[in-house]
This record gives structure tokens, sequence and C-alpha cells, in this order.
């Protein structure tokens, strides 16, 4: 902890006293922190019979409530007690935006310290994505990315991050966003924060996101993404969860001069681990690494550097997803010209490599992870 946090005295023994450095104070303990083994003792410890916790992870998780007035089947002298303890409120909505006829929705999230966040929803025909944060800010100071610029605030908590997709889910089976009623189908973690970074925190949501109801909201493992700056040994540990996710590599560019300036953390695992580490993923996990390419002006859109990453990558097992940059207000990084952005995926396409262009939606409403938080 940084020396100019303040400091409290606290005795130790008679006659002697000790600096005790104060603890950053943590978000509320709630169900979705915990596994079913663990609510159901967290509910025992409450005086309740350990299956209420099975209740309550049904109303939270399948019908998507946390109201105590709908929970029925829960003895009325029972509900307060253990909505309180155990479903707090964790996001509080600051700003909500929409484009694209509603099917996109922006939300900044104030957490209970005051810390903001940003999820995304963005509807489709045949399916409903959820872009969540898995940290408030970002230490990976990537100096294109309005997150990585305003630096590392804190980690989420396992509960913070599940609680965005639970929204998403609330407000698509209330109806609130054109379409009719639905249902989430897709997480990605590409919002604020690295989410390798905070590893137990998301490995955490991850499973409250695809285990079955009551456990979690059952969606689909192959239906979420991890994506990561390329942080090695959290990659290898990944990989030996039995989670069958897909992985995403911000790789940004394929030779590590370039990539040292744009993804900084490059100084300490090269490019070639990097990928090493993917390609081990994908042995492993059987699912195809996915590598997340920003396109910016002048800067890592040249045909050479396709050519230099489709000979790195051909004959993987690997789809490469190149984005438009969301430019943030007064940043010196720009969108690839259109003419740029084609030439690259020829010549991608030219070594037999998987390569599609990121739909752009969210530009006209800030859509950049971090950039509300830093309007704001």
């Amino acid at each position: 902890m940084s020396s100019d946090h303040p400091k409290t005295v606290a005795p130790r023994a008679a006659g002697q006293l000790t600096l005790v450095a104060p603890r950053r104070a943590k978000p509320a303990r709630h169900l979705a922190d915990l596994s079913m083994d663990e609510r159901r003792s967290a509910v025992a410890e409450l005086g309740e019979k350990a299956f209420r916790a099975d209740q309550l992870s049904r109303h939270y998780f399948e019908r998507l409530t946390g109201d105590p007035a709908a929970m029925t089947d829960l003895p009325a002298a029972s509900r307060d007690l253990l909505t309180t303890a155990l479903l707090p409120s964790l996001l509080t909505s600051v700003r909500e935006i929409t484009c694209d006829g509603g099917t996109t929705r922006k939300t900044l999230w104030r957490l209970f310290d005051g810390a903001l966040v940003e999820s995304v929803l963005m509807r489709y025909a045949d399916r409903t994505t959820m872009c969540v944060s898995s940290q408030a800010g970002c230490g990976m100071n990537c100096p294109f990315c309005a997150t990585g610029q305003a630096g590392l605030t804190r980690n989420m908590s396992t509960a913070e991050i599940v609680e965005q997709v639970v929204a998403g889910a609330r407000a698509l089976a209330a109806g609130e966003v054109p379409g009719g009623a639905g249902r989430v189908n897709n997480v990605v973690f590409m919002g604020m924060g690295e989410p390798l970074a905070n590893y137990k925190a998301v490995i955490g949501a991850v499973r409250r996101l695809v285990d079955p109801s009551p456990h979690g909201l059952g969606i689909s493992a192959r239906g979420v993404t991890v994506s990561t700056v390329g942080l090695v040994p959290a990659i290898g540990k990944l990989a030996e969860e039995n989670l069958p996710v897909t992985l995403a590599v911000s790789l940004h560019a394929p030779d590590d001069e370039l990539r040292d300036t744009l993804v900084p953390i490059n100084t300490r695992w090269k490019v070639a681990e990097v990928l090493d580490a993917a390609w081990s993923y994908a042995a492993k996990t059987k699912r195809r690494v996915s590598i997340e390419y920003a396109l910016i002006k002048d800067v890592n859109d040249q045909e050479w550097r396709a050519d230099l990453l489709g000979k790195l990558i051909k004959n993987k097992l690997v789809h490469v997803n190149l984005i438009p940059l969301n430019p943030t207000p007064g940043s010196k990084w720009t969108a690839s010209r259109p003419q740029d952005e084609r030439a690259f995926v020829r010549r991608l396409e030219s070594h037999g490599v998987a390569v599609t262009v990121r739909d752009t939606r969210g530009r006209e409403i800030d859509g950049a992870c971090g950039q509300l938080a830093a309007a704001e």
C-alpha cells in the first residue's frame, strides 16, 4: 500500500503501539459471490433452513428478481432477512444511452464506493450479447484505450460482474429492449479492465454465468468470451479450469517493437510467448482462439504487418477479429482508412486465415469502454 494512505494507531500490548494501514472496504457479500454450498451455509448461519438458499437462488438466477415481495414460496418473516443478507444492491445506474433503435444500450454504473464501470447490451436478430467490465479502470496502460488511460481503481467482485449480466437479462425479460422478451445468449469480458488480472473474481463470475439454474444463469460456456492482453501464466491457468470459453487475445500488433508501445505488458511477455500460450489453450480446450486487432490509422494497419500476422497464425485454430478503432476525445489515435482496412483483410485471407471486421455498434454513444466513465 502506498505511503500516502492514512494510518491508524492500534494497541498491541501494554506500552506498545503499532501502525495499522486501513483496509479498502469491500462490496457487500452477495449470493452470486458464493457457490451453492456456500449459500446454504450462509442461509443456515442466519437461522434459516439450508434449502432456502436454493429457493433464493432460483429467484435471482431464473426469475431474475431480488424483490422479496415476489418470493411467495419463502416465509414472509424470512424474506427481508434473506434478501438483505444475500441480495444487496451492488450497482446503481448513473446514465444509460441507446442507439440502433434501442437495441444497443450502454449503461454507466456506480459501485458502492463511487467507482464507475460500464456494460453494453447488444441485441441482434439471432442473439443478445452483453459486454461486461471486470475492473474499475485498468492497469494495462494501452495508450489508445480510454480505460487504460484512466488507470486502475480496483478489481470488481464476482457478484458485481454477474450483476451487469443479470441487469441486462432483466431488461430483456421485461421486454424493455425492442424485439420482445428475450434472454442473454453471449457474454464477452471486453469492457473495462483486464479480466485475467482479476482472475479469481472473473472465474467465479464465469461459473455463475454457465452453471445451470439455480446455481447460475445457465448460459452456454461456448457463448462466453474472456479477453486478455496476454497475461501468459493466467492463460495457462484458464486452460486448466475445464471451462470451454473462448479466449480472445488483444494482440494489436504482430511485432514486438510496435506492441511494446501499444500493449505495454508486451515488455514482459512477447508476441511469441503470448501466441504459444494461446495455441496451448486451443489444444487443451479444442476452442478456436480469437485474435483481437484494433486497426489504427498509419500505426498498425500496414499490409506488411498483415502479412507478418498471417504467417504467425496460419494453420492454427484461430480467427482474427479486426476492430475499427473507436477514437476517444482528444486522442491522436483514429480508425484506419477503409481502403487500408480492406487491404489488411485481403492480406490475412491470402494466408488462409479466417477474418472478420467487428460491427461498429455503439460508436455514436461512446461505445468504446471507458468513454462514458471518463466523461462523467
